[in-house]
């Protein structure tokens, strides 16, 4: 079974509609319920660890043990100089886009453990990687999944259940409502393809770290940039 965050849109809602075509089971955790259908739709806030043991638990229980995990559920953050993020700003994003993957990777890893299997993939960003102008908390918080994503790879590295992320340069999916047309086209300019990629083309990249075929990569970040980032 696998537990998609961010799956009733974007990058996540392609994920959850791959894996259910490939025949697996599928429950979406999201703010707003997802509504493809064979996917079981639960409702809640990352950023709240509560929230989050709760729909683990619903999943497992109407769906079995959970075997992959996707954590894709993250938000822009408002297009501002890093002098001009406020309090409250900085501490949403990284509430959202870090303590959200921390806190599902943390609820999901020790049942994987005490089953000797399992597949989890963080949804980091190549602002992680480089850092975006008028995106300090965006760019923060996703360095720290990359982050988090080495360290929980390397804790879990000897159990069977293996732990990897993926970048991407800019996505064509709804996240971009919040941002600005010029931070847009500042992403877009830096991807030597030119162009913004496609969900389904992560979500086949996030398929296979999800699969029994990986096999012998943990704690790695996988970039999916159109060839912005080559290392």
């Amino acid at each position: 079974m696998a537990l998609v965050t961010g799956g009733a849109s974007g990058i996540g809602a392609a994920v959850a509609r791959r894996l259910v075509a490939e025949g697996a089971a599928v429950a979406s955790f999201d703010l707003q319920p997802a509504s493809a259908e064979g996917v079981l739709a639960l409702a809640g806030d990352v950023s709240k660890s509560a929230d989050i043991e709760t729909a683990v638990h619903r999943a497992e229980k109407e769906l079995g043990p959970i075997d992959v995990l996707v954590c894709s559920a993250g938000v822009p953050g408002v297009s501002l100089p890093s002098m001009e993020i406020s309090d409250e700003e900085w501490r949403r994003v990284l509430a959202i886009n870090t303590d959200g993957v921390f806190f599902c990777n943390r609820t999901v890893a020790p049942g994987m453990v005490g089953r000797g299997y399992g597949r989890i993939v963080n949804v980091a960003s190549i602002a992680g990687k480089e850092g975006n102008p008028m995106a300090a908390a965006y760019s923060a918080s996703k360095a720290a999944v990359i982050a988090l994503t080495k360290a929980i790879g390397k804790d879990l590295a000897r159990t069977g259940v293996l732990v990897n992320c993926v970048a991407p340069a800019v996505i064509e999916t709804p996240i971009l409502e919040g941002v600005s047309q010029a931070h847009i086209d500042y992403m877009v300019e830096r991807i030597p393809m030119g162009r913004m990629g496609s969900p389904d083309e992560v979500a086949a990249l996030i398929c296979w770290l999800a699969s029994e075929e990986c096999s012998f990569s943990t704690g790695a970040t996988y970039d999916i940039s159109g060839g912005r980032a080559v290392y």
